[in-house]
C-alpha cells in the first residue's frame, strides 16, 4: 500500500474515504487512534493508504474532486 494523503483534518479523511469507496478503491487509514497518546489535540496526522496498483487512479480521482493539493508527494 502507498500513502495517498497525510492530514490532521478528519473531515478530509472522511471525504476521501467516501470518494475511494465510491470508486471501489481499497484503502486503509493509519494513526487514527494516536489521539490516545497525544491527548486528543490532533497533533499527529493520519495517513490514508491505497492499494499500490490503484494509486494512479486514486490520485486522479482526488484531483478531479478538487483535492489535488492534499495529495502526498509522489
Amino acid at each position: 500500500m502507498r500513502e495517498l494523503i497525510r492530514t490532521n483534518d478528519v473531515v478530509l479523511i472522511s471525504a476521501v474515504e467516501a470518494l475511494l469507496d465510491g470508486a471501489g478503491i481499497g484503502h486503509l487509514v493509519l494513526d487514527q487512534h494516536m489521539s490516545v497518546l497525544e491527548g486528543s489535540i490532533g497533533l499527529l496526522p493520519r495517513r490514508l493508504l491505497v492499494e499500490e496498483d490503484r494509486l494512479v487512479h486514486a490520485r486522479a480521482l482526488l484531483r478531479e474532486a478538487g483535492l489535488g493539493a492534499e495529495l502526498s508527494v509522489e
